[in-house]
């Protein structure tokens, strides 16, 4: 499938006071690689908006395998999995210098018409011929 990656390296903004990464903030790094990865098939969020559909994530799961700490650098790789009927991402975040695991993580999107609010039951065809011009 298609991938993408993107490095981050963690704020100061980002602690809690246990001083490691505060777990709401995975989720605006997954969204950094998720971004990467359809803006780089061509269908990001502009395309979207263009298609006339919006699409608000339905589903997220987190396994946090090992805590982020400040100033560390790591990578944020997202795959799309699925594209027909939604869109599923998996993520895998990983140590930037040592490779190690640290979280894994996946979202499933559902098309909806930003017309008429009504989910669609298959996606787009912009998407989908963005996908397939990709593989």
């Amino acid at each position: 499938m298609i991938s993408a990656e993107v490095t981050i390296q963690t704020q100061f903004y980002d602690l809690d006071p246990m001083k490691i990464v505060w777990h709401g903030n995975y989720v605006r790094y997954l969204e950094q690689a998720r971004a990467a990865l359809l803006a780089g098939i061509g269908y990001g969020y502009r395309e979207m908006e263009a298609s006339g559909f919006a699409w608000p994530i339905v589903d997220l799961s987190i396994k946090y395998v090992r805590p982020l700490k400040l100033a560390q650098k790591f990578v944020v790789r997202a795959t799309l999995t699925e594209y027909e009927n939604r869109i599923c991402v998996t993520y895998l975040v990983r140590d930037a210098e040592s490779g190690q695991t640290l979280t894994k993580a996946r979202t499933v999107q559902l098309a909806v018409s930003i017309e008429t609010g009504e989910m669609a039951f298959q996606s787009p065809l912009e998407l989908i011929a963005c996908v397939r011009s990709h593989l």
